[in-house]
């Protein structure tokens, strides 16, 4: 189906990874910019030097990139779904139930903000298409992108429900969104969040409930996912519907001194 996804475990499934996903993007921006004009947003300005500085700054770990981009899948066994959340540098996604997804009204209005939709949609749910066969690489690797800007925007909806609240809950136990670089925040947990709720506005970043400040993402590859797949309200739902695990607001903070005095604020 569109493209095939692994007669072996690992060697398929990394192939499918190390896609050109710039070549990938470039091509659906240009599809979304004849198609949709009000969804073929790119980073502005300031995101880019932004995404910029992001790489200059952080340094992406040696253990996420030795992680395998599959997690001990078999082969054909494992789903779309599985696959794209166990890819290196998707921490951040959990995984949407296929009832969700299967229901339209959960859907309701994502058709005309991504192209290839009931194909996109088709490759999310594993199900076999006859038109797959036919298409062009070029279309195929559309497909694959619109695939996951799809899932991104069901991904959206689905965290801030009772069901997706509790799948990032186990996720934020386990620290998958990193820890607060802040000192005095001393490794507080954290949560992802975006910028905006607009599809290729912004990248994600990572939301501390301690200092209540936004970083970086830990990892580049985790960084270069878009910020609407997360949105600006999943975190601060998250903190109410969980309230026992809202932070004291941290209160100590740094303090410039020379040879031990304080320094003044002129």
């Amino acid at each position: 189906m569109y493209r095939e996804r692994g007669v072996a475990a690992a060697g398929s499934k990394a192939e499918m990874a190390s896609i050109d996903r710039k070549r990938i993007n470039d091509a659906l921006d240009k599809h979304l910019e004849r198609s949709s004009p009000s969804t073929s947003k790119g980073l502005n300005g300031k995101d880019k030097d932004r995404v910029s500085a992001q790489s200059t700054l952080i340094e992406e770990s040696e253990t996420d990139t030795e992680e395998s981009d599959v997690s001990g899948s078999d082969g054909d066994d494992a789903s779309w779904i599985s696959w794209f959340c166990h890819m290196r540098g998707h921490e951040f996604f959990c995984e949407v139930d296929d009832d969700y997804i299967q229901d339209d009204f959960n859907l309701c209005g994502l058709s005309s903000q991504v192209p290839y939709y009931d194909y996109a949609l088709d490759l999310i749910l594993d199900v076999e298409s006859s038109h797959g066969d036919s298409f062009t690489e070029e279309q195929n690797e559309l497909v694959e992108s619109a695939a996951e800007m799809l899932y991104g925007l069901i991904h959206v909806r689905y965290i801030l429900t009772s069901k997706g609240l509790a799948a990032m809950l186990d996720k934020y136990k386990d620290c998958d969104f990193g820890r607060c670089p802040r000192v005095y925040c001393c490794g507080q947990a954290c949560l992802p969040v975006g910028l905006s709720d607009i599809p290729r506005s912004s990248t994600v970043n990572v939301y501390c409930p301690k200092c209540e400040d936004i970083y970086y993402p830990r990892s580049k590859s985790q960084g270069d996912i878009d910020g609407a797949y997360f949105g600006t309200t999943f975190p601060h739902l998250f903190l109410m519907t969980y309230g026992h695990l809202k932070p004291q607001k941290a209160s100590q903070s740094y303090v410039p001194r020379v040879f031990g005095f304080k320094m003044h604020k002129p």
